[in-house]
């Protein structure tokens, strides 16, 4: 009996000419090619076909209208947008999960201008020749920096595996054990260096290393002495490590360039904020080291990118090596990085001009304002569906900058009365746009910090959006 309905359930399902002449289908026609259309409500039809079979569909999910809606659904899985932009209220400024640092609408602009049309990457507009697509950013670093030249590649790990490569590939580099880094991704100091060609010569310990363990280990086949910023970590206690000019001096003795991958990028003081002092690019230069590498997208603030600066020599010997072509930027990417160099010329400074300083440093005021309208306003709009109140936390700056710097200020915190946060929080981030929030025990949790304009004003009617969607479910 059973499979007699199963198999009438499926005799009465529409074909495919069916489905793409009722006029329910024209808006996915009008979307997508007639070909992805086609195979779009097969796979529906797939799908729904299996469904029944399992038991898991009825009459209701045959008909025209319920298959022009699972349609729709396959097309946006497979062949819609897949990258989307998401409300950030983690508190969480740097988030490598959710693209790391915005770009201002300045930046997007110039990213636009150059994208709209054709552009001077590599022409010379003096000489009427061939250019080199470098060029763009060399001088602003050099004011930025004081370096002698700069070079820009895709991240940071392709900056430390071209400046090994050139430098070092087939000699030993010289790293305290203590800076042997593995970042997200799994991107590992000593992998990447294997990668280069170079020979990983480890000294000292992982909590102590001493000048002498660097001047010990230098021999003739030594090419670089590496320092390696422990960004996303601290050793503390019982520790040495040795400092910059010690190193520069070593080099200097034994004639040997020094390089440090420095990872986060910042140009510009942050203490002044509160947090924890972060080594900038312009100081370890002014200490003498041949060469850093840098990112882009983190407290810089800007594009992923990474940034190469130091002595001419070595960055011209980098320039040249056949592996830079594979590593380099592309036009967009760079005109968003001399975007955001260039707020770092702007009389207010960059603070005003670029997302990731801003939210770094936005004052307690502001965040404690933002919090109590969005507070007022999701309670406006739930009712007595929650609890809404503001507590305090801690944000991060996140991208594995300054792990040890806390970012205090004021959270909402929503406590449902006839759903699980967990399930608060499932809807937020399914939702168009998705938020993505803490949950904590019986609470979702949303840090105004990371919110961007707009975003305030937006989010409770993404909420009340997502607890009538549980009053219809349960009704």
């Amino acid at each position: 009996m059973q499979d007699r309905a199963t198999n009438n359930l499926l005799r009465s399902i529409p074909s495919v000419d069916r489905l793409l002449s009722d006029h329910l289908f024209e808006e996915i026609k009008k979307r997508y090619s007639d070909e992805i259309v086609k195979r779009m409500v097969r796979l529906a039809l797939d799908e729904l076909r299996e469904e029944i079979r399992e038991g898991r569909a009825g009459p209701a999910e045959c008909t025209v209208e319920a298959l022009a809606a699972r349609a729709w659904r396959t097309a946006l899985s497979r062949v819609g947008p897949r990258v989307r932009t998401v409300i950030n209220a983690t508190g969480v400024v740097v988030h490598t999960n959710l693209g790391r640092s915005p770009l201002s609408k300045k930046v997007a602009d110039r990213i636009s201008r150059v994208a709209l049309s054709y552009s001077n990457l590599e022409y010379d507009l003096e000489r009427g020749r061939r250019g080199e697509r470098n060029s763009h950013l060399r001088m602003l670093m050099q004011e930025l920096t004081g370096a002698q030249a700069a070079l820009a590649v895709n991240n940071n790990a392709a900056a430390v595996l071209l400046a090994l490569s050139t430098l070092a590939e087939g000699r030993e580099v010289i790293v305290s054990r203590g800076e042997l880094i593995e970042i997200g991704g799994s991107f590992r100091i000593p992998e990447v260096m294997a990668r280069s060609g170079a020979v990983l010569k480890e000294v000292g310990t992982t909590n102590r290393t001493h000048p002498r363990d660097y001047t010990d280990a230098v021999g003739e086949h030594t090419a670089l002495i590496l320092k390696v910023h422990t960004s996303n970590y601290r050793i503390v206690g019982f520790t040495r490590e040795v400092g910059l000019e010690e190193l520069v001096g070593i080099g200097r003795e034994k004639g040997i360039p020094t390089m440090m991958d420095l990872g986060s990028g910042c140009l510009t003081d942050l203490s002044a904020y509160g947090l924890a002092e972060e080594t900038t690019v312009q100081e370890v230069l002014a200490k003498g080291v041949d060469v850093v590498t840098f990112s882009g997208d983190k407290l810089l603030g800007g594009p992923q990118a990474g940034i190469i600066a130091g002595r001419a020599d070595l960055i011209e010997r980098m320039r040249t090596n056949q592996l830079a072509r594979a590593l380099r930027m592309d036009k967009l990417t760079l005109a968003a990085l001399e975007a955001t160099l260039e707020e770092y010329t702007r009389p207010e400074g960059p603070f005003a001009g670029i997302p990731t300083l801003e939210m770094i440093a936005r004052p307690r005021e502001l965040l404690e304002e933002a919090a109590l309208l969005l507070c007022q306003s999701i309670r406006d709009r739930t009712g007595d569906r929650c609890e809404v109140t503001i507590e305090q936390g801690v944000g991060r700056v996140g991208g594995g900058a300054l792990p040890m710097s806390d970012l205090p200020g004021p959270r909402v915190v929503i406590r449902p009365r006839h759903v699980s946060a967990a399930r608060l929080e499932k809807g937020l981030r399914e939702g168009d746009p998705p938020v993505i929030c803490l949950v904590k025990e019986d609470a979702v949790m949303m840090d105004p910090r990371t919110l961007l304009r707009d975003q305030v004003s937006l989010l409770p009617q993404l909420v009340a959006k997502v607890f009538d969607g549980e009053t219809d479910h349960r009704g």
